[in-house]
């Protein structure tokens, strides 16, 4: 994997103060990712995609990333490859948001100069965030005391037994304790990062970035790891039909009973397979698909809350105060001052 090089071109080529400035130099949050021994390929991966794909289409950068290392080469996970070429430790120190390493073989203690190198950016108050095992790390730095976090179910006992101050949640996606993020697992690590761009770009940009992906948008971080699931009574159960018509209609007044109504099922029904397929209620996914249908009314310029409380199917302009308040932490004025248009923009269709 290529280093990011500081150098200026071949010869011949324009020096650097002639080229268009860096990422970071346009003040753009920085993202870097940790890797240390046998750590595993495919979180690497999916911070990679989240955070570091340029993204033409939607007009300017969404983040600048890096990938450091405490060695000059890192064994990846068992012995797949060998990561050379990245940054230093260093590169830690410049992060905004940095992601600690994770590993299968949590019970081997990270290397001092990761821990330091992890401590050093909470204490000038970057962003943390671990995928997976990477709450081991974490902890293991000393900086989940007392905090809400998630890990891998399989790990739950261990991690509780070694951290017994921290506040571990084992059975939801990701947690997200404001400057200290974790995921459950591998594909929840999609979820987080996500739910991250969500938080820093709204709800428009991560729904882009999602089809990029071909993922789901929006799997809330409450939802549960994992489902034990029976075979089906019957050949087909999936409830991607229903949610497609749902979401055609959120702004009708649907209630839990239409949706069993229109699947032919019992309300009881309906709730047991939300549980079974999406880890939620259908009341809570109700209400989630509605409050980012709200989102992206805010970002794309409406202004009058009564519209898109109506349009989203909230109802009222106090019931969208509260539900966008739990769902983000913002209120309309605050949530439109980030990420809506800038001024008398008109609204767009």
């Amino acid at each position: 994997m290529a280093q990011r090089s500081s150098q200026s071109g071949p010869e011949g080529g324009a020096p650097l103060a002639a080229r268009a400035p860096s990422p970071a130099a346009r003040g753009v949050h920085r993202v870097v990712l940790v890797v240390d021994e046998n750590s595993n390929p495919f979180e690497m991966s999916c911070a990679i995609e989240v955070f570091g794909l340029r993204r033409p289409e939607l007009g300017r950068e969404l983040y600048d990333f890096g990938l450091c290392a405490a060695g000059e080469r890192t064994r990846m996970r068992d012995g797949f490859f060998t990561l050379t070429g990245v940054d230093g430790l260093e590169a830690a120190d410049g992060a905004d948001t940095l992601i600690v390493p994770n590993r299968p073989d949590t019970g081997t203690p990270r290397s001092p100069e990761v821990l330091d190198a992890v401590r050093r950016a909470h204490e000038r108050g970057a962003r943390l965030i671990g995928f997976c095992s990477g709450a081991f790390t974490l902890a293991e730095a000393g900086l989940l005391d007392g905090r809400r976090a998630a890990c891998h179910w399989m790990w739950a006992d261990a991690f509780r037994a070694r951290f017994p101050r921290v506040r571990l949640e084992p059975d939801v996606l990701f947690v997200d304790d404001g400057d200290i993020l974790t995921a459950s697992g591998s594909a929840s690590a999609l979820d987080l990062g996500l739910h991250v761009v969500r938080r820093d770009h709204g709800a428009e940009i991560a729904n882009a970035v999602s089809r990029r992906l071909v993922f789901a948008a929006h799997r809330d971080g409450g939802q549960r790891q994992f489902v034990e699931r029976p075979l089906p009574e019957v050949p087909d159960e999936s409830l991607a039909p229903l949610l497609a018509w749902a979401q055609e209609r959120l702004g009708e007044p649907l209630t839990v009973a239409d949706l069993a109504v229109r699947a032919a099922v019992s309300p009881a029904t309906l709730h047991r397979r939300f549980r079974a397929q999406l880890g939620t209620t259908p009341l809570a996914w109700l209400t989630g698909e509605r409050v980012a249908l709200a989102c992206r009314l805010i970002e794309r310029g409406e202004e009058r809350l009564d519209v898109v409380a109506d349009r989203s199917g909230l109802g009222s302009a106090a019931n969208l105060r509260a539900r966008l308040r739990r769902a983000t932490g913002l209120s309309p004025s605050a949530y439109r001052r980030r990420f809506g248009p800038p001024a008398g923009e008109a609204v767009r269709a």
